[in-house]
């Protein structure tokens, strides 16, 4: 089996061969500073860390090794951080499990003890590991499969949570992909019809002809080849919740029968004269543009209104910012599961490439994309090659907060400077700031005045 692997962050070179020694039946990392311990997180991803709060360049206070903490959280949520704080320094060793360390101990400190320590978290770390895998193979909560932290689209799941225990008709609108019938299931699931049936149809994928007995069934007899009585999608549906996919593609003659089942809830079978009380929710979606096609003759207006009651629009994948990259984990973790392969990570190329792609395909073509790749990747890595995407003409967004915080206040203070026309105290009035704030960021950022 493989070492379970211990990032130690020590400015010490001494302590830090010591500890490394003293950890020899675990795989041992080292790190000397913030800006390595970083880099070993992000390329190592250990399960524990041991951090040194005195750590260069200046190792006689907590500053540095209190910052590598919350940015080594900030990387790594799930990581577990043991600090090691100076001795009868309590406030240093308050504000570290403020920031979220696993535990403090403080110099010098008990070997036997931090070894036991270390050993429990990497432990925790694993069963946290293996409840996400589990929650990720057997979903149960009614948004079960909507992973997203856009604000559109939680704004969508609590748009959802109201509506989902009325009667409302609900249209869903968003492109092929989406995830319009995740979200039509989530419905029925959080409704008071959730032990009735879902019953879901596409009229986009059957033919014209045959849509009209999909929908309603037939009676024996009632056309060449019916040689018993059949029900309909909708009469199977009674009690629970009825999916009407597409159905912008719905024929003009049959829009008028589905009109009189939806104002007063009766069918009649094809070739039939019984009315049949039927009891469901409608759920209805489609990727067209109604208005454009009730302007254009081509749908119903009353239709329209009657499957409008509740509108919620779906945004593409393109659109929901940080979702590319969030469910591409969320997929390669749950299909890494499913197939047996051992966990899997992605080059930062592939990400890269991954936030590039436009997905016209939406959640749908991103969920394939990955699946592929777990599957016919080599080894545990994911490339862009194996995505199959093309790598982004130009870098995306620098999420390093230094270098983002610092091109922030460059471009703020040549603005302010420059409305100011170069003076000095009225661009720190512009800035929110004092005269020597401005001083200080200019002389940092080598802007003359």
């Amino acid at each position: 089996m493989a070492k379970r692997k211990l990032l130690v962050v020590e400015g010490d070179a001494e302590l830090r061969r010591a500890l490394r020694l003293h950890f020899e039946h675990l795989e041992v990392v080292v790190a000397d500073s913030r800006e390595t311990a970083l880099a070993q997180v992000r390329r190592h991803e250990p399960p524990a860390v041991l951090l040194d709060l005195c750590l260069p360049p200046e190792p006689e206070v907590t500053v540095e090794g209190l910052a590598a903490l919350r940015q080594i959280l900030s990387e790594a949520p799930d990581t577990k951080v043991v600090v090691l704080a100076p001795g009868r320094d309590h406030a240093s060793a308050l504000e570290a499990i403020g920031s979220g360390a696993y535990d403090v101990h403080h110099k010098p400190c008990d070997l036997a003890l931090l070894s036991l320590v270390v050993e429990r978290a990497a432990v925790l770390y694993a069963l946290q590991q293996e409840h996400r895998r589990t929650q990720q193979l057997a979903p149960d909560s009614p948004l079960a499969g909507i992973v997203s932290r856009d604000a559109a689209m939680l704004k969508l799941c609590r748009d959802v949570e109201r509506v989902a225990p009325t009667a409302a008709t609900v249209m869903l609108l968003g492109e092929s992909g989406s995830g319009k019938e995740l979200v039509a299931r989530a419905l029925h699931r959080m409704s008071g019809r959730a032990d009735a049936r879902f019953v879901a149809i596409n009229c986009a994928a059957i033919p014209g002809d045959l849509l009209e007995s999909e929908l309603f069934g037939h009676e024996k007899g009632a056309f060449t080849g019916a040689g018993q009585q059949t029900l309909g999608k909708i009469e199977m549906a009674s009690g629970g919740t009825f999916f009407l996919d597409e159905v912008g593609d719905m024929a003009l003659a049959l829009q008028a029968k589905l009109l009189r089942f939806v104002q007063e809830r009766v069918i009649e079978r094809v070739g039939g004269r019984a009315e049949i009380a039927v009891d469901v929710r409608i759920v209805c979606a489609t990727h067209q543009d109604l208005k454009a096609l009730v302007a254009r003759g081509a749908f119903r207006e009353d239709l329209y209104y009657r499957l409008s009651e509740i509108v919620l629009a779906i945004p593409a994948l393109r659109e929901r910012v940080g979702d590319c990259a969030l469910l591409a984990h969320h997929f390669r973790n749950l299909w890494s599961a499913r197939t047996g392969r051992v966990p899997m990570r992605f080059t930062d190329e592939a990400v890269a490439a991954i936030e590039a792609y436009r997905w016209p395909g939406n959640v749908r073509e991103l969920e394939n994309c990955i699946k592929r790749a777990v599957i016919m990747a080599d080894g545990p890595l994911i490339g862009a090659s194996d995505l199959g995407l093309p790598l982004p003409g130009q870098p995306g967004p620098d999420v390093n907060l230094r270098r983002a915080r610092a091109a922030a206040e460059y471009q703020a203070m040549v603005c302010a400077l420059a409305r100011a026309d170069g003076n000095i105290a009225r661009a720190a009035e512009l800035m929110g700031v004092s005269r020597p704030t401005v001083y200080d960021l200019m002389h940092y950022h080598g802007i003359r005045g």
